[in-house]
C-alpha cells in the first residue's frame, strides 16, 4: 500500500512541474514534447522518493583556513585584516555581513577569543570621543561643575560673600 501511495505523489508531483514548466511564458515546446518531458519527470520524482537513505545528507565540517594569522589580523591599530579575504578594514561588522556571518560566527569559523574586536582600535577611540564630545552616554541635568555657575547666573552670592 505504501508503493501506491508513493507512485500517486511521484504522479502528482511530477504533473505539477510539468504544468509548472509549461506555464513559464520562457518555455517554448510542442505538444510533442510535453510527454516525455512528464515521463522523464516522473522517473526522477519516483527516484528520488524511491531513496532509502536520508534525503539530505550531514555535510562534513568544512575546515577554513585564514588568510592571515590570527596575531597579523591585529598587528596595526588603524584596521583589522580579514581572514576570510586578507584585506583591511576599519570594522567587520559589514564585511561579514556580505559572507552571510555573524561576529559569533566568524570567532568560530577561525578559533578565535569571544574577546576578538571587530572595530580597529584607532576607529572605535575616534567614535568614542566623538560620542563624547556631543555628550553621548552622559546622563540629563547640570554637572558638578554646571551647578556653581548656574547658581551665580540666578543673583546668589558666592558662599565667601555670605560670611562679611
Amino acid at each position: 500500500m505504501t508503493d501506491d501511495t508513493s507512485d500517486m505523489n511521484a504522479v502528482e508531483l511530477a504533473t505539477e512541474l510539468t504544468i509548472a514548466w509549461l506555464g513559464n511564458p520562457n518555455t517554448r515546446t510542442s505538444a510533442d514534447e510535453v510527454p516525455a518531458f512528464l515521463g522523464k519527470m516522473h522517473d526522477t520524482v519516483s527516484a528520488l522518493l524511491g531513496a532509502t537513505g536520508p534525503a539530505v545528507e550531514a555535510q562534513p565540517a568544512t575546515e577554513y583556513t585564514p588568510a592571515v594569522s590570527s596575531r597579523k589580523s591585529l598587528s596595526s591599530k588603524d584596521h583589522i585584516i580579514s581572514m576570510i579575504d586578507g584585506k583591511p578594514y576599519k570594522t567587520l561588522r559589514r564585511h561579514l555581513a556580505t559572507h552571510g556571518l555573524t561576529p559569533a560566527e566568524y570567532r568560530d569559523r577561525y578559533g578565535l577569543k569571544s574577546d576578538y574586536p571587530m572595530v580597529a582600535e584607532n576607529y572605535s577611540e575616534s567614535r568614542r570621543a566623538m560620542a563624547k564630545k556631543i555628550g553621548l552616554g552622559r546622563k540629563p541635568g547640570p554637572r558638578n561643575g554646571d551647578a556653581a555657575a548656574t547658581g551665580a547666573k540666578r543673583g546668589r552670592k558666592p558662599a565667601e560673600a555670605d560670611q562679611d
